[in-house]
This record gives C-alpha cells, sequence and structure tokens, in this order.
C-alpha cells in the first residue's frame, strides 16, 4: 500500500523547506522532494541579504518592503547564527538619484517596517576614511543604512531540518516523475537511486521554482502553463578589496544597484545582474557579459579596478519570478503569487516568486490558501520558534563565541568563529567533549576535519562534497584542489 501523507512538497529551496516546516509544526504529515540538493538552485545562488529591498519602493512596492523589512528582524530573532547585522553605504553620484531622492527613501526605509533592533540611517562623508582610500575621488557623501546577511543555503537546509525534527519525511535526490489527480488524494510516482515508489497526498505544494510549470503541466495536462519569467543573476568573488565589515551598494547608470560585500574573511562579493533566461535552469554560468558588466559597475565607484580575471570563483542562478509583463526584467515584482487548483479533486497549490526574506511569511500564507479547502492543521507558530542552532538572543553572538573559546580554546580561533556562524548551538554536536584536534578525526585542510563532515552527512542530508563545500559550507575557496577530492574520497568511502 502507498505511503499517505497530508502534504507533498516539491522543490527544496526555501520556499519548499519552509512550507515543509510551518506544515509539519501544525501537526500535518509532510513529505517534501527535491530532485536534487537542497538549495541547489535559485536559494544557493542569492546575493545572500535578509533585506526590505530599498530598490523596490521606486517601483511601489510598498507592501512586498514592508513585509520584508519587519521579517528582517524576525529571521534575525530566529537564526542569530547564520543571520546577522551588515551596515551598507549608499554613496550619492552626480547624475543619478538626486539625494533628497535616497533620503527620503531612507527614511521610509527605516520607519515602513517598524524597525527595532538595527540602526538606523545616517549620513556619511566620504572623503574621510576609510571610504576616503576605497571610492573614486568625485565621492563626497552618502547614507549608511542596516539591512542584514544570511548563510541563504544554510537556512534552507536548517528549514529542512526543522521540519524533520516535526515529523516531515525529507527526501532529496529524488524526483516527483508523475501525478495523478484523484477526488480526494493525488498518487505521485518518487524516482530515486533505488528505483521507483508511490505515494499519496491530500494536498501538493508545487514549490519547485524553475520547474514551476513543468510540474504543473505534469499535474495539470492539456493546459498551457506559462506563469514564469526566469531572470539570471551572475556574482562574482574577488580577493578582498578593502578593509573594514560594511558593505557597498552601487548606483548604476542603467537605474539598476549592485552590491560589494564582505565574504568568507578574505573575499568580496560583487553582484548582481538581471538577464532574461531561456535555457535549462540546470545548467546556468555566468556569461562574460555579466562578468564585464559587474567589473565595469564596481571600476565607477571602486579605486582599484577590476576584471574578470580576477575573480576567484563565480556563480549563478535563475530567479522564478511571476509574469507580470514587466517591460524590464529588473522592475518585473519580486513578491510572490499563489495559484490555487482544485477542479476535478485534490487541490495543488503552486509557488511563482518571492524572496528569501519572506519566505516564512509566504509559508504562512500557503498554509491558510491550504486550510480553506480543508488541509487544516494548528495555528500560527513560527515567528517565535528559533531554527536549528539558533536559541540564543541576537545581541548574545559575542558572548557565545566567548564562551565557545574558553570550552575549546585549542581550535583555531577564525575556525571557531566560522563554526559558530554556521551551526550556533549545534556545534557542541560537532565538537562535543573533545580536548584536542585529534579527537575530531581526519584533517582535510584550514580547520575542517572528520567530525563536521559526519555531522553535515548525518544530520544535514549532504552526500557529495559539493554539497559540503559549496552549499553547507563555503570551505571550497579555502582548500585546495587536493584537499577538496580527499573530502570526495571521504564521502565515496564511508557511503559505500
Amino acid at each position: 500500500m502507498a505511503a499517505q501523507y497530508d502534504l507533498l512538497v516539491i522543490g527544496g529551496g526555501i520556499n519548499g523547506a519552509g512550507i515543509a516546516r510551518d506544515a509539519a509544526g501544525r501537526g500535518l504529515s509532510v513529505l517534501l522532494c527535491e530532485k536534487d540538493d537542497l538549495a541547489q538552485h535559485t536559494s544557493s545562488s542569492s546575493t545572500k541579504l535578509v533585506h526590505g529591498g530599498l530598490r523596490y519602493l521606486e517601483h511601489y512596492e510598498f507592501r512586498l518592503v514592508r513585509e520584508a523589512l519587519i521579517e528582517r528582524e524576525v529571521l534575525l530573532g530566529m537564526a542569530p547564527h547564520i543571520i546577522w547585522p551588515l551596515r551598507f553605504v549608499l554613496p550619492h553620484d552626480e547624475g543619478l538619484r538626486p539625494a533628497w531622492m535616497l533620503r527620503a527613501g531612507l527614511f521610509l526605509y527605516d520607519n515602513l517596517g517598524g524597525r527595532k533592533l538595527l540602526p538606523g540611517t545616517e549620513s556619511v562623508d566620504l572623503t574621510r576614511p576609510p571610504h576616503r582610500d576605497i571610492l573614486e575621488d568625485r565621492l563626497k557623501r552618502g547614507f549608511a543604512y542596516s539591512d542584514c546577511w544570511v548563510e541563504d543555503s544554510r537556512l534552507v537546509v536548517l528549514n529542512a531540518m526543522d521540519a524533520r525534527e516535526r515529523g516531515a519525511d525529507i527526501r532529496t535526490r529524488t524526483e516527483v516523475v508523475s501525478l495523478t489527480r484523484g477526488a480526494s488524494s493525488w498518487t505521485a510516482v518518487l524516482q530515486d537511486s533505488a528505483g521507483n515508489q508511490e505515494v499519496s497526498a491530500r494536498a501538493v505544494v508545487n514549490a519547485a521554482g524553475p520547474w514551476v510549470d513543468n510540474v504543473l503541466s505534469s499535474a495539470i495536462p492539456g493546459k498551457e502553463h506559462r506563469n514564469l519569467r526566469l531572470v539570471k543573476g551572475s556574482h562574482l568573488i574577488v580577493p578582498r578589496l578593502y578593509d573594514g565589515e560594511h558593505a557597498y551598494i552601487f548606483q548604476n547608470g542603467d537605474g539598476r544597484v549592485l552590491f560589494a560585500v564582505p565574504y568568507e574573511y578574505d573575499y568580496t562579493l560583487l553582484g548582481t545582474t538581471d538577464e532574461r533566461f531561456e535555457g535549462d535552469p540546470n545548467d546556468i554560468a555566468i556569461s562574460d557579459h555579466e562578468a564585464r558588466y559587474i567589473c565595469d559597475a564596481m571600476n565607477e565607484y571602486l579605486k582599484v579596478d577590476i576584471t574578470p580575471g580576477d575573480a576567484v570563483s563565480s556563480y549563478a542562478g535563475v530567479r522564478p519570478l511571476y509574469e507580470d509583463n514587466s517591460s524590464s526584467d529588473s522592475t518585473v515584482t519580486r513578491d510572490y503569487v499563489f495559484e490555487l487548483d482544485r477542479e476535478g479533486g485534490a487541490p495543488i497549490l503552486s509557488i511563482f516568486g518571492g524572496k528569501i526574506t519572506t519566505f516564512r511569511k509566504l509559508a504562512e500564507h500557503a498554509l491558510e490558501r491550504l486550510a480553506e479547502v480543508g488541509l487544516k492543521g494548528r495555528s500560527a507558530w513560527t515567528s517565535t520558534a528559533p531554527l536549528p542552532g539558533g536559541a540564543f538572543a541576537a545581541d548574545g553572538v559575542a558572548r557565545f563565541r566567548a564562551e565557545l573559546g574558553k570550552r575549546y580554546p585549542w581550535f583555531p580561533a577564525r575556525g571557531l568563529t566560522r563554526l559558530m556562524r554556521a551551526y550556533g548551538t549545534e556545534v557542541f554536536d560537532i565538537l562535543g567533549n573533545a580536548t584536542s584536534p585529534a579527537d575530531l578525526g581526519h584533517h582535510f585542510g584550514s580547520d575542517f576535519y572528520e567530525a563536521e563532515v559526519r555531522y553535515l552527512r548525518e544530520q544535514e542530508f549532504a552526500v557529495t562534497a559539493e554539497d559540503t563545500l559549496w552549499r553547507r559550507s563555503k570551505l571550497g575557496l579555502h582548500l585546495s584542489a587536493v584537499e577538496q577530492q580527499a573530502v570526495a574520497d571521504w564521502l565515496e568511502q564511508t557511503l559505500a
């Protein structure tokens, strides 16, 4: 007999993982299927910001910005280990948006979402250090404001972990290859390395991101499904361009904005682009044109010029935006849209668009829509529930780091900070009662040991070296090719 669930969630990005967590916490039986790894596509390819979206104010998306600004501090409270405040400096440049417009927009940004934890906007003299030595001499003044940084792929993984703890069945590398609608339930055929399996569910959430229309075509054949505009966003990672922990947001002449963000201690993250994408979402890479665009934009502002050849790494992803027929790819809405179909039987709810910052509210709204068609659970609960590792106050990070230093004084200081920022209180499950590096097993390089690899494999759904070194962490930037291959070999041997 086929396994039965209340809800089948298709897609292991941030929307799918967030909905699975919320639904499981309401007492529903949940199965999440992701055809690849968690966050393998769009949800690991963002600029890694929890933010309101300052430029969306220009497009009058006040509801989206307000919701995102409120959520910014909710998420900071839920996961202070992987989300932390970041100060942004916005230079005023003659000939672009006037200073009064920037000031007015930032005033609205400060007040629209009921900011409580983050400092507000202030004017900045760019002719003084540190900016004087970083920015072009023509830039005299600007503004500093607050948003937050997020480890985007880890946010997905932590939601999936919490969903599992609350009873959800999380299956990675498992594709839903067919959906058949019945009067009161769906029958789904799942395919993984072991073969095919049939399950049933009272409702389906289609959170397949760039593949959402494909899933709809499988579930509801005979109808045309063209709801998405795929927009590629690409980023470059270059050796660190400036000292300091602040980020920059630069206006470009085409009306877009680009970011320069301190990244992984030794690097600066640069991006992003907006480019229509019509290829295979499984095969995405930055184009030469995009790399040049990013460098040219940065060179307008930074004293030290860069070229695409300076990049040590890059990444690209596609945003599955709702097709609102906007003339520009940079102005198409970033808001989320639901399509609930229950014609002829069991319901399917499809998710279009959305932002990392609003995933939790999106999940709440999705469960509200499903409750309307009979899939009712307990009441909303996620706004005050920390994610795994996040059960400490947002203003208690320094105290927690000091506690770790006292308990593990023998571990490299930078590595201990990395572990705290990745795992929060779960770091004790990795380091445990160890009293020296020898207690952590094989040393792969840098501050990466066998104990951490085992934790990632056993607790965080990691299977391959790419899962481990590029999504659960960014250690791929810090380990040599030989060291990375050693991780791959270890995983292959232990999984054999």
